[in-house]
Formats: C-alpha cells, sequence, structure tokens
C-alpha cells in the first residue's frame, strides 16, 4: 500500500519521512540503552562486588575515581534513569512527529483528489455518483491517513524497535531472547491466520456503508421540501440506520480484533519471564545472577510487547482500512489533462464563425446516438435560437459547442481551427454559460456574481453593472444588506425568477464574447424575460447568443432559429418563417 501511494506524495512529505526513518532508528538505539544500563543498575544493588571487578567497568571506575564497590550504586541509578528519561522523551517526539505527518499526508491526499476530480471530464462527472466521490474525498482519504498511512510508520517504527530490543535481549541471554520470539511471533501469525478474512470483509462494508451514509443524507436534506410535503423522514432514517449500524458493528469488531490480542500476549509474557526465572535460579549464580538478567528480560519485555501488539494493531487497521485505500486510490489515479501545467493565457482567435461539421453524439458505443449527422454554421455576433421537444439532444448540442462533451463523430471548428483537447480551455475562455438550474453558493449576492473569483478581487462595478444588465439591480438594493445578502445553501432564500437572474447576472459580468442560455429563463415571467432579452440584445455587436428556449416567443430577436427532432436538424429559419411554416 505504502509503493501505491508513494508516487503521490509530495517532495516535502517524502523528506520528511526520511528523517523520520532517522528518528526512528535513533529511538530504537535509545531504547536499546535503556535496556543495556538496566543490568549494570541491578548489578550494583544486587552485587556491587562481582560488578567492580568486571573489566569493562574499569574505564568508568578510573575516570570517576571509584575507590569503593557501594560507589557504582549512585552514578549507575544516574545513568540508568537518564537513559530512560532520554528514550522516553524521544519516544513521544516519534509520536508526535509520526501523528502530525499522518495527518498531514491526509490533507495532502484529500486535496489532491479533489483537485483531480475536478479536472475529470464533464462526461466523467454526469455518470458517477456524487456521494461516492465525495466521501471518498473526505471520509475515506483520512481513513487512508489514520488507518493505513499512520499504522504503516507505527509497524516501521515497531519493527526497528523490535530488531533493537531482540538484538539487546540476544547479547544478555541468546536463548531466552531466540524463544521468546518464536513464542510470541508463532502466537501473533496465528491471530493473523484467523482474522485477516473478517478484517477484509469488514474494511469492504465500511467503504460501502460509508458511501450509502453521505447519499442518505444528501437525498434527505437535497430534497427536504419533498421530504416534508411525503412524509419521508421515516425512509430517510431508516436509510441512514442501515447504513450506518452496518459501519458501525464493523468497525467495532475491526477495533476489537485489533486491541484484544494484547491481554492474553500480557499474560503469556509475565508466564515466560516467571519460567525463565525459575530456570536461571536454578543455576549456579543462583538469585544473586538471574536478577540483573531477570530485569533486563522484564524491562525488555516492557518494550517488547507494546511493540508487538503496536505492529498487529496497525496490520489490523491496515486490512481494515484496504478497500477504503483502494477507492481513493482511484481518485489519485484519475488522469489530469495537460494544460493545468500551462494554462493558456489568452483565448483562441475567434473573429469568424462556429462550424459543426457532420457531427454525431452518443454516451457510449452501445448506446444510442443523441445527434446524428449535424450541420451548421454560427457567425459571430448572430443570435442564435434552439427549439425542439424535451430529449431532441439541444443541451448535448451546446455542451460540445462549450467544450463540455467530446463529439463522437464529425468536429467543432472555430474560425478553421479544429477544437480539440489541447485548445479546448483557450476556447472556452470565450463563453458564459446560463443553467436552466442555477447553482448558487452559500454566500453573498456579489460572490455569487462573480463567481470563482476570490473576494479580495472582485470588481464592484462590474457587478453593478451586471446586475442591472440582468433587472435585478433595483431588488438587490431593497435589502437591508444590499449585495452583501447572504443567499444559503443553492439559493434557498431566493426565489426562481432571482436566481436565474443571478445566474444571467453571472455570465454578464465574465464579459466574453460568446453567451449561451440553457433554459435560462423558464422561471421568469414574461414581461421581465422580454426586458431581459432587449438588454442582451442591446449588448455589443460582436457578442454571439447562443439560447434554448421552450416558449418560442422568447426567440422573437434571434437572427436564426434551429429546430431539432428525433436528433436531427429538421428546420432553420427565422422567427417569422418558423411561426408562419
Amino acid at each position: 500500500m505504502l509503493n501505491k501511494l508513494w508516487p503521490h506524495l509530495s517532495k516535502q512529505r517524502k523528506k520528511q519521512f526520511w528523517w523520520l526513518l532517522i528518528l526512528m532508528i535513533t529511538t530504537s538505539f535509545f531504547e536499546v540503552v535503556s535496556i543495556g544500563a538496566v543490568l549494570p543498575f541491578l548489578a550494583a544493588l544486587t552485587s556491587p562486588d562481582v560488578l567492580y571487578q568486571e573489566p569493562l567497568m574499569q574505564p568508568i571506575i578510573q575516570i570517576l575515581e571509584i575507590s569503593n564497590p557501594d560507589q557504582l550504586i549512585i552514578p549507575l541509578t544516574i545513568l540508568f534513569i537518564t537513559a530512560s528519561l532520554l528514550a522516553g522523551a524521544i519516544r513521544l517526539l516519534l509520536l508526535y512527529v509520526i501523528t502530525k505527518l499522518s495527518f498531514a499526508v491526509g490533507a495532502d491526499l484529500s486535496i489532491e483528489s479533489y483537485r483531480r476530480t475536478l479536472y475529470q471530464e464533464y462526461s466523467i462527472h454526469v455518470s458517477r455518483n456524487s456521494s461516492e466521490v465525495i466521501n471518498s474525498i473526505i471520509t475515506k482519504t483520512s481513513a487512508v491517513a489514520s488507518g493505513v498511512f499512520l499504522p504503516t510508520l507505527q509497524l516501521i517504527s515497531s519493527g526497528i524497535l523490535l530488531i533493537g530490543v531482540l538484538g539487546a535481549l540476544f547479547l544478555i541471554n541468546a536463548k531466552v531472547s531466540i524463544s521468546a520470539s518464536i513464542g510470541f511471533g508463532v502466537a501473533y501469525c496465528m491471530i493473523i491466520y484467523f482474522t485477516k478474512s473478517r478484517l477484509k470483509k469488514n474494511s469492504i462494508v465500511i467503504a460501502k456503508n460509508s458511501t450509502l451514509m453521505v447519499k442518505s443524507l444528501q437525498e434527505g436534506l437535497g430534497g427536504i421540501r419533498d421530504v416534508l410535503i411525503n412524509s419521508a423522514q421515516n425512509y430517510y432514517s431508516e436509510l441512514y440506520r442501515n447504513a450506518d449500524l452496518p459501519l458501525r458493528r464493523a468497525s467495532a469488531a475491526n477495533t476489537f480484533i485489533g486491541g484484544s490480542p494484547r491481554y492474553a500476549m500480557e499474560a503469556i509474557g509475565v508466564t515466560i519471564i516467571a519460567l525463565f526465572a525459575c530456570l536461571l535460579t536454578l543455576q549456579d549464580e543462583g538469585i544473586a545472577g538471574a536478577i540483573p538478567i531477570l530485569g533486563a528480560l522484564a524491562l525488555g519485555a516492557q518494550r517488547l510487547l507494546p511493540a508487538l501488539q503496536q505492529s498487529y494493531s496497525a496490520y489490523s487497521s491496515i486490512k481494515g482500512s484496504a478497500a477504503s485505500f483502494n477507492d481513493v486510490l482511484v481518485l489519485l489515479n484519475q488522469p489530469v489533462p495537460d494544460y493545468i501545467e500551462k494554462m493558456p493565457s489568452e483565448r483562441i482567435r475567434f473573429d469568424k464563425e462556429i462550424t459543426i461539421s457532420n457531427l454525431s453524439f452518443r454516451h457510449a458505443n452501445d448506446s444510442p446516438y443523441v445527434l446524428k449527422n449535424i450541420d451548421f454554421s454560427i457567425p459571430k455576433g448572430s443570435h442564435i435560437g434552439f427549439v425542439g421537444v424535451t430529449g431532441s439532444g439541444k443541451s448535448t448540442l451546446l455542451d460540445i459547442i462549450m467544450g463540455l462533451l467530446v463529439p463522437s463523430e464529425g468536429s467543432l471548428i472555430v474560425d478553421g481551427q479544429l477544437i480539440t483537447n489541447n485548445n479546448r480551455r483557450a476556447w472556452q475562455m470565450h463563453i458564459a454559460h446560463v443553467p436552466q438550474n442555477i447553482y448558487l453558493t452559500d454566500g453573498t449576492i456579489e460572490e455569487n456574481i462573480a463567481f470563482g473569483i476570490p473576494k479580495n478581487e472582485i470588481d464592484h462595478k462590474k457587478v453593478r453593472k451586471a446586475a442591472e444588465q440582468a433587472h435585478i439591480s433595483k431588488i438587490i438594493d431593497s435589502w437591508k444588506d444590499g449585495y452583501q445578502t447572504i443567499v444559503g445553501e443553492q439559493g434557498i432564500r431566493l426565489s426562481g425568477g432571482q436566481k436565474q437572474r443571478i445566474g444571467i447576472a453571472r455570465a454578464l459580468y465574465k464579459k466574453v464574447s460568446i453567451l449561451i442560455f440553457d433554459e435560462a429563463t423558464s422561471a421568469l415571467d414574461n414581461e421581465t424575460e422580454q426586458a431581459i432579452m432587449n438588454e442582451i440584445g442591446e449588448l455589443s455587436s460582436e457578442l454571439t447568443v447562443l439560447i434554448i428556449a421552450h416558449r418560442l416567443t422568447t426567440l422573437e430577436q434571434c437572427d436564426q432559429i434551429i429546430r431539432l427532432d428525433q436528433n436531427k436538424i429538421i428546420e432553420i429559419g427565422s422567427y417569422r418563417e418558423l411561426i408562419n411554416g
């Protein structure tokens, strides 16, 4: 998993990881020193005379000018306490660094997943379940940080510590060290063998039901008007319950599986030390010779057992988060367009016309055609209307013109230049779009008109001018907070007509050369609609306007009207020609 995640980490995080690895090795070294320091400390307490004669102690005795065996107790006590305090302090530092790095990586993964998702093709967005994407970006990236990356670092840290502690114990007593390693190792391997399938199943349950929970919340709260009218509260509560309970049970089971071996291992560890104590006291050195070794073993076990348990707990956490990890990896592996690295500095040339040449479109190779053999041209500065029954392909045609969808066959050409992935963003810089359902953020009127622009960069004069052209400035001025009025989530505090006029003002604010209206005036009364159409008609003669409308009267000022039916163009003419024909 770390190998798959590694390419998605920034250079800074990779550098921090290598520094962390050095800190892990340093921590292991100090743990070994603290274990080693207990031997002379306990020896000084139990048999100072023997220790005083030890060749390895002679340099220390000479430096400290010790003349009596009892004088060894104080310096060796200080040495042991110092080693223990240093080991504890470095362990604390290691915990802080591991935790901080893990959550920083979690933030990086979430941000990168969101960034890559935003850059995906429009066709990918409309085919996805937004609940699943949102859950992966928010919840599952956190699960990867706390359930995969953090445990992986803990696993590495514990592994290094285990090597150091077992090495120290091996030097103290090889037989005891090997026996303890085999005993604990076999026990944990058996636990892993019997729990891995359960952990895998639980990870799938957690990943699946966390998405269903978000889906239930989105649908229930997003459609709250219909929920209240239809008394559907119990239905959505039950949907949430059916997703939440299995997730909690699976999470609880994983937590139990990860933590439960500790208690059995502690009991086994105490039993092993007791058996070794009995065996060591039966040897020639007796209890006096056994106490330093037992002390070192006890201290080693104090380090060894938590490290073993942390390793297993980390393993179970990683296995339990495997499904969420795979979902996040899908988002991280999303390809991004080449223009991210080099955003176009200017628009492509558009001085003459847009040409649709023998264009056909279908969503998949095995699906029916939405558009078939479409041919027409749009002169710059013209106003073109599109009419047709629902499902005739009007919105799809405009999506292709906007570069949101790629033609299955045929081409979109601007001033003789074919629109491709390489120049699509430069073409879209010409376009402003007003859909039927206007998306409004939970911000101010001003922020919604100047959509996507940082607050400190908003041109207030342009905002007011756009609002005037959209015939909503008088309404905004009548509100207490004016352009700083909060519209609420999805513009819930505004009427449908007010939302559409803000959407129109947003398009006019951009100062583009092409305005596209997709049923954008359907919620307006006839008088307001006519006033806005007149206002748009009086804009620069260089402005090209494309309008989809159900009411033919909306298109009265258009130069040409294109009628579509059964995915083909069946008629092109002026307003007069169409109403008379």
